[in-house]
């Protein structure tokens, strides 16, 4: 018995670490592809990538999960930048990118 309800303890609290994962993700999808149109630029891959994890303290001083995600951005078609939207839980801490900040080109090494 005692088995089953830590079974169920700690499938709750990865359950509700993967929504607000997701629900943190879908919300950096939503900004990227917003700040892209509006800023009127190609969004590149149609995503965005989880690029880090950290926990930090929320204004209200609860602590929360940070996530840093990038996407890329072309401003003519044959250019590529990276933006970064910088959420803690489902609120938007940071965002660099089309329109807002200083994205730098991407630079790629030539083959050969």
């Amino acid at each position: 018995m005692a088995s089953a309800l830590v079974f169920l303890i700690v499938f709750g609290i990865v359950a509700a670490f993967w929504s607000a994962h997701r629900a943190a993700a879908e919300a950096a999808l939503r900004i990227g592809r917003n700040a892209c149109a509006a800023a009127d630029v190609q969004w590149l891959d149609q995503s965005v990538q989880l690029a880090g994890m950290r926990l930090r303290r929320h204004p209200s001083g609860w602590i929360g999960i940070e996530r840093s995600y990038h996407f890329d951005y072309s401003r003519a078609g044959d250019d590529r930048h990276r933006g970064r939207i910088v959420m803690l839980g489902s609120e938007l801490r940071e965002f660099v990118g089309p329109g807002r900040g200083d994205a730098e080109p991407l630079a790629f090494p030539r083959a050969g």
